[in-house]
Parts: structure tokens; C-alpha cells; sequence
């Protein structure tokens, strides 16, 4: 099947123009993406540095998919998320897939699994702008089980075709965006915040180190992928990861989430 033809696509893309700096905008985005590739929802989100993140748009076809969206992850499971750990990474554009960026035991995450799955998703590509050293924004279009299917790879090879003309609408059109909490400082690192939260609830004192692989555990990473990360042999992650077993009184992933997830909340508020 071939990709969408300039002479479908540019009417599309002249009225998006024309809707640069108007509220309309988003909905003639989305309309022209529509026409890239068939999918089910749309959100715009916008990532400041490491404070909580800002939804600016949403469209979806069933409600369900966006329900935990509020609570959840704005409550603090966006810290666990693919797309905004790719933020973090710094200078992200274009085109990302959520399962090619995710880490290689994300499915059987807490976040994946009670997060992710009740909202009904099956697919998503983002696309990525990055406005400032500390701002990204991203367009996030999802497949859920209003359609039943995940993109396939004409639908995706479609949206990459038009990446660097998507990501300059949405930095052209948000140019002069300015995150709500700018003025304030920066939090300190997720790790020293895990930390403290960790030690006033339930008087557990973790090593920074030890906090660091109980992060990568929580995002869905296996021994050996937080090995690659943190530069350390395969036998020392197996030694921390013991260690922050022992301290925590548990013995498995499945305790580790149920200790730390309740914990989340708490990390965005200290920001």
C-alpha cells in the first residue's frame, strides 16, 4: 500500500498552517496526521525538565483509554514511563514507538500492568519536539481497543515520512509556551527523593546505588539491561539488587512495586 500522495496531504497541511498560533490548531494536527495514519486517540503533552508534566491537548474515541490519566499518571507514574525517560535523555526528536524505546522486561511492570493495560492501549508512536534544553513536547497517537490492532508498518513508515514537518508545527505553534511551575527550582534527583520518601515512611534507608536499581527495576529493566546502563558487571547488580531485597524486607519485583508504587505520589509533591 502506498504512502499518502502530496496532493492529498498538502490542502491538509496548508489549513494546519494557517491554524499556527489559533485553538485551533490542535484539532487540524490531528486531522492531518489522520490522514498519515488511522488511530484512536491523541494526547500533547509537555515535559519540564524533571517537575510534573502539563497534557495541553487530548482527543480519544473511547473515554477509558484517558481515565487514569489524571490520577495516575500525573500523580506520578509518568516517572516510569518510556517517552518521558526519553525526555530526560535530552534531545529527542522525530519519532519514537513506545515498545522500541521501552525497556526490555516493561511488560511485566507494575506501571504496565496496572497502568498501562487498563487503559485499554495497544500501540503508540510519539512524536517528539523539543521546544528548550528543558521542554519537550510530545504527540502521542495511540491504537487501543476502540480499533483492536496495533500500527502496522505502513501506518508507521507513514508518520516517519512527515516527522521533521510535524515536530515544526508543534514547535512553531507552542514557541512561546512557558511551563506553569518555571520559576521554580529543580527537584533534586529522583533517586535522593526515593530516598527520603523511603526513610520518613517506613524507615528504610537505602544507599543511592541501591535506589538506582530499584528505579530501573520499577521502569521494567532485567539484571542485565541495568548492568549495560550503570556500566557495572552483571554479578554486582545481582549484589545490589540483594541488598535492596534484604533492607526492604521482601523477596520478589512483585513486593518491590507493591512497596514503592504507593510511594510515587509523594515524589511529585516534593517537587
Amino acid at each position: 500500500m502506498e504512502l499518502v500522495t502530496r496532493n492529498e496531504y498538502d490542502p491538509l497541511l496548508a489549513s494546519t498552517i494557517m491554524a499556527l498560533a489559533t485553538p485551533e490548531l490542535p484539532q487540524h494536527f490531528s486531522r492531518l496526521v489522520k490522514h498519515l495514519t488511522a488511530f484512536d486517540n491523541l494526547i500533547i503533552i509537555a515535559y519540564h525538565g524533571e517537575q510534573r508534566p502539563a497534557v495541553l491537548y487530548r482527543e480519544y474515541t473511547d473515554p477509558v483509554v484517558y481515565l487514569p490519566m489524571d490520577s495516575q499518571y500525573l500523580g506520578g507514574a509518568y516517572l516510569l514511563a518510556p517517552f518521558y525517560r526519553e525526555h530526560l535523555r535530552g534531545g529527542a526528536e522525530g519519532i519514537r514507538r513506545l515498545m522500541d524505546v521501552a525497556p526490555d522486561h516493561f511488560r511485566r511492570t507494575h506501571y504496565y500492568k496496572h497502568y498501562y493495560q487498563q487503559t485499554t492501549l495497544l500501540d503508540e508512536i510519539a512524536v517528539f519536539a523539543r521546544l528548550t534544553e528543558n521542554v519537550t513536547l510530545t504527540a502521542c497517537f495511540g491504537k487501543d481497543r476502540s480499533s483492536g490492532k496495533p500500527f502496522n508498518k505502513r501506518e508507521r513508515e507513514a508518520v516517519e515520512q512527515y516527522a521533521a514537518t510535524l515536530s515544526g508545527l508543534m514547535k512553531k505553534h507552542w514557541q512561546d509556551y512557558r511551563p506553569p511551575d518555571a520559576m521554580k527550582a529543580a527537584p533534586a534527583p529522583l533517586e535522593e527523593r526515593l530516598q527520603e520518601v523511603l526513610n520518613q515512611e517506613h524507615r528504610i534507608r537505602l544507599s543511592p546505588r541501591q535506589a538506582e536499581v530499584a528505579l530501573f527495576i520499577l521502569r521494567g529493566h532485567s539484571s542485565l539491561s541495568i548492568s549495560l546502563h550503570l556500566g557495572l558487571s552483571l554479578q554486582t547488580v545481582k549484589v545490589f539488587r540483594r541488598q535492596l531485597y534484604a533492607k526492604c524486607s521482601i523477596s520478589s519485583q512483585a513486593e518491590l512495586f507493591a512497596l514503592l508504587m504507593p510511594l510515587f505520589a509523594r515524589l511529585t509533591a516534593a517537587e
